[in-house]
């Protein structure tokens, strides 16, 4: 293995001869994120001390099936490797971001044209298990979606905060919606539309021309509501839902289920940051538990 694995990539593969400059750029928490100025262009990289290629291949295939949808912007993945020191890497398309937030209407267009562009033949779920934050999520295929979101994301959290707290509170009345989910999806058709998977605020922003960009997916093909699950905080606003509605039409139900799919992400939040999530995902779990009399 080359003591520099990044720079010999760049230097061959990436059809660089110079590196004109190496700079640290500011963002993740779990990521180390540089920019390498080359005579070829710019590439993005990130490296991770401590966490094997794994991780890096499961964004990788994520950014692929986005890119090769032609729908929204996405850095374009060219090279997952391992570190000669531990740990690895992912180059990519490097990316000028635009001063200004761009408009929402494109947003929720654009996003809605890669939902409805990229459908799933087998079922719900993706071809690697992968990591939201840095937890993992289980991918594995599932024909029915209610199934799917119950086990591989409600039923994992709950598994993981009652190993973790101690909570069999949340554990037991969080598997009894759980079980009881079926009421929520009636009359509603449900395609496993290609889902970024973890869209908030961070990981969305715009190009120089205004166009959007999203970025660090945790990708797997699901409803397509569930994108929305971090909508809490993701700024998203009137223009965007109606952008989106215009090309993925709204289903019935959609505001009785937008807090289901956002307490998959607060149970995240609670096993990842601790018990300030744990009230909001209580209160969805005790809502819905009213709202389905079970």
């Amino acid at each position: 293995m080359s003591d520099d694995p990044v720079r010999e990539w760049i230097l061959s593969e990436g059809k660089a001869t110079k590196i004109k400059g190496i700079s640290p750029i500011g963002g993740g928490c779990i990521n180390r994120a540089t920019r390498y100025d080359t005579d070829a262009g710019s590439f993005f990289v990130k490296t991770n001390r401590s966490i094997g290629p794994s991780m890096f291949e499961g964004e990788a295939l994520s950014l692929n099936a986005m890119y090769e949808t032609g729908s929204i912007r996405v850095p374009k993945p060219y090279k997952v490797g391992s570190l000669p020191t531990g740990g690895s890497y992912i180059i990519m398309e490097f990316i000028e971001f635009g001063a200004s937030r761009g408009n929402q209407s494109a947003l929720g267009r654009k996003l809605a044209e890669m939902h409805k562009a990229a459908k799933s033949e087998k079922g719900f779920g993706f071809h690697v298990d992968n990591t939201i934050g840095s937890t993992p999520q289980i991918n594995t295929w599932m024909s029915d979606w209610v199934e799917f979101f119950a086990e591989h994301r409600l039923g994992y959290q709950l598994k993981m905060a009652r190993e973790q707290y101690g909570d069999p509170i949340i554990y037991e009345r969080g598997q009894r919606l759980a079980r009881n989910l079926g009421p929520l999806f009636k009359n509603v058709v449900i395609e496993p539309c290609l889902l970024h998977g973890d869209l908030w605020s961070g990981n969305m922003t715009y190009d120089k021309n205004g166009e959007p960009v999203i970025l660090d997916p945790a990708c797997y093909y699901g409803h397509n509501e569930a994108e929305f699950g971090m909508s809490w905080c993701a700024g998203f606003g009137g223009d965007f839902y109606k952008a989106y509605f215009e090309v993925m039409p709204e289903q019935p139900g959609f505001e009785e289920r937008r807090d289901l799919y956002m307490l998959y992400h607060y149970l995240n939040h609670y096993n990842l940051f601790g018990s300030g999530y744990r009230s909001s995902a209580m209160s969805i779990i005790d809502d819905y538990l009213r709202m389905l009399n079970v």
